[in-house]
């Protein structure tokens, strides 16, 4: 049993360019951290690695291959996920409504569970890791060389998305005034909802 080191270095470029671009993840993470403040947003982040962590054991174990081989099964998966943004993207937009603070406790009490649920009804990252991680496997005993690749993989996500947090937590003070968090509800509902939509099609 052996790891193929010789395939790190197109899979850190690889992985630095997944991480990089914005998803339901950063969106999440910086209106939580913004609004809730640094705790919040590190148990949102919490939730959002503990679904990841899950989808991709699946793939590892060779599970995630028999799940993709059921279309219904993603189709579920998808359809829920959906589900789910948009309602995040409502609840959002009956806040700006009303102008009250009833929607903000929400994001302060559970983050842990948004951060979970936006993910693991994601079918998007089973599929991803079925497809990005076995091109890296290279001579390495498979089993060992997709785990370390996935311990590789989610350590950077995490890294840069805990930069997120603590940026949105220290920023958050001298921008939350109620322009710049109209702003960022307004842009964090219409990004669920397009993903959402997204999902769906």
């Amino acid at each position: 049993m052996h790891v193929d080191f010789s395939q790190l270095p197109a899979f850190l470029l690889a992985c630095a360019v997944v991480v990089l671009t914005p998803g339901v993840d950063a969106f999440l993470l910086l209106r939580t951290s913004m609004r809730s403040g640094t705790r919040a947003g590190l148990m949102a982040l919490a939730g959002i690695h503990t679904a990841a962590f899950a989808q991709v054991a699946l793939v590892i174990s060779g599970l995630g291959v028999v799940i993709a081989r059921y279309p219904a099964v993603l189709t579920g998966l998808r359809w829920v996920g959906a589900a789910y943004l948009l309602y995040l993207a409502v609840t959002i937009a009956r806040g700006l409504v009303r102008r009250s603070g009833g929607e903000v406790a929400e994001v302060a009490t559970r983050p842990f569970r948004q951060g979970f649920l936006t993910n693991i009804t994601n079918p998007k990252m089973l599929l991803f890791s079925l497809a990005f991680l076995p091109q890296f496997i290279g001579t390495g005993d498979p089993a060992l060389q997709l785990g370390v690749l996935a311990a590789v993989f989610l350590g950077l996500a995490a890294l840069w998305e805990l930069m997120i947090v603590v940026a949105a937590s220290r920023v958050a003070g001298s921008l939350r005034r109620p322009g710049v968090t109209t702003a960022l509800d307004a842009v964090c509902a219409a990004v669920f909802l397009t993903m959402s939509i997204g999902l769906v099609l």
